[in-house]
């Protein structure tokens, strides 16, 4: 990998993770730690050009038969690829079935671009996630593999102890907070030879914890709000990306504007 590099393009690969659910804009819009990295990456090399093909939702099967051929296509400097997660928190999931997909994806990507860049996602600390643990860990293990074998590089967000922080995770408990895709995008920043801006690892203030009765009723709002509308995806065999398009489906020239700044 370079160090200090200039890169040109970027192409982001993925699901509601890199489609930068729950970093809300006030137009409705998500913003999200692939647009941060762009506009950084882009105010470091004009005519920078960014295509961010994912859409929340997406199984790891979908983003390669969707996603990953086009974004090959693409030639960019860099791709970005974090998938297989949403399969991992499916009641039934065929681990060795994700693995091969995986592996598949970056045969096709990493030799498309300059710099292939992987990561073991990071996971809200609580009850919900301990369940999925060992899957998401023999995930990370097999993402490690790859990224031996190919050149690509890995950033670790689930080592992340601030990332585990309750206080990083919006309402719906699955995506993180706009501080929580600032701080990832810091992360992907770094591990692509930039020079760090701040330590994004670095750990939250001190907090007394909420008392029983304001958890039993953010308890309340989640499952009301989120966990029983996921529940009845999951059921119908519906997902929340069903019939979106890419997020920015083509290679283009890239200047961002923050609305909020």
């Amino acid at each position: 990998m370079q160090m200090n590099a200039n890169y040109t393009s970027l192409v982001a690969v993925g699901d509601s993770f890199t489609e930068g659910m729950s970093d809300l804009l006030p137009d409705g819009s998500y913003r999200g730690w692939a647009d941060l990295l762009a506009a950084r990456m882009a105010a470091a090399s004009p005519g920078f050009r960014y295509a961010n093909l994912a859409v929340r939702g997406k199984l790891i099967k979908q983003i390669v038969d969707e996603q990953v051929d086009v974004a090959a296509a693409m030639q960019p400097d860099v791709i970005t690829l974090v998938g297989g997660l949403n399969d991992t928190l499916r009641p039934k999931c065929d681990m060795v079935r994700v693995r091969d997909l995986l592996e598949q994806a970056v045969e096709r990507l990493a030799p498309a671009c300059k710099q292939l860049v992987l990561m073991h996602s990071p996971g809200r600390n609580g009850p919900v996630f301990q369940r999925f643990r060992p899957r998401m860990e023999e995930l990370f293990v097999h993402i490690d593999e790859l990224v031996a074998r190919h050149g690509a590089t890995v950033v670790d967000l689930y080592g992340s102890p601030v990332l585990g922080d309750q206080r990083m995770w919006d309402v719906d408990r699955l995506h993180l907070t706009a501080e929580g895709h600032r701080r990832v995008a810091e992360a992907v920043w770094q591990s692509l030879g930039y020079d760090p801006e701040d330590d994004w690892n670095s750990l939250l203030p001190a907090a007394t914890p909420p008392n029983w009765a304001a958890r039993r009723v953010a308890d309340a709002r989640f499952a009301r709000q989120h966990l029983v509308p996921w529940i009845g995806r999951r059921l119908t065999g519906r997902s929340s990306g069903d019939g979106l398009p890419a997020k920015r489906p083509e290679l283009l020239p890239y200047e961002y504007e923050d609305p909020r700044a």
